[in-house]
């Protein structure tokens, strides 16, 4: 299988989940404006910024970075040919996964926070599961409002400037990411019980309303900002 904007069995978290029921395939952007083009994550905070995964993992390797770039500006400059390449990925993989007898899961925004929403991919592909993170209370509000598509799953992702914002996704019944400094996360963060978040990257299987715990990574072992809750 010939990918060539998706990623399949590149990093650690979403190998994880991989198995006989499920496969993961990822989009890696720049994040921000990396690229030089425009921005991919409208509502990223100043530490997620500066903790971003994309200098993570293999995110360090020059070459890498520099593969997101260019899939980046694509997405920019000639949006008909990413978008044509991205369903080409995605039949590909949908293809892979079924000779296997698993559940072919595509993740849209791995270091990005684009409302895919407005494309076509989740009723194109309604065998698909699609999950992201976003940091985005319109998108997270029209998902716990049931207002996207079934086959399209989104976690809300804390920040030091958004908590607020988190606690109404919970009260609202969806689920929050919250970035802890160890991986002895507390049974409850604001009244809700934590689930890890870091045994598999397959949000979708999470509970409803629950706190989704990961561990510190990268840049945010050393943030003092906010964005990593000390519990």
């Amino acid at each position: 299988m010939k990918l060539q904007l998706l990623s399949f069995n590149a990093d650690a978290k979403t190998r994880k989940g991989n198995g006989a029921d499920y496969l993961t395939a990822i989009l890696y952007l720049a994040p921000a404006k990396i690229a030089g083009r425009g921005e991919v994550c409208s509502h990223r905070s100043v530490a997620c910024t500066a903790a971003c995964l994309f200098t993570a993992g293999r995110g360090q390797m020059n070459s890498v970075q520099s593969a997101r770039v260019r899939k980046t500006q694509l997405f920019f400059d000639n949006s008909a040919e990413f978008l044509r390449l991205l369903r080409e990925d995605i039949v590909a993989f949908q293809a892979y996964c079924a000779k296997r007898g698993a559940k072919a899961c595509v993740r849209l925004n791995g270091t990005s926070d684009i409302p895919w929403e407005r494309f076509k991919f989740f009723s194109d592909f309604p065998s698909v599961q699609f999950y992201d993170y976003t940091k985005n209370p319109v998108r997270m509000m029209a998902y716990c409002n049931r207002l996207l598509p079934a086959n399209y799953h989104l976690t809300f992702s804390r920040s030091e400037s958004n908590e607020a914002q988190a606690l109404q996704v919970l009260r609202d019944g969806g689920n929050v990411a919250v970035v802890f400094s160890s991986a002895s996360f507390p049974a409850f963060w604001n009244g809700i019980e934590v689930a890890s978040g870091d045994e598999t990257d397959l949000r979708f299987t999470d509970p409803r309303n629950c706190v989704i715990g990961l561990k510190a990574k990268g840049k945010a072992k050393q943030d003092a900002s906010g964005f990593v809750v000390y519990a």
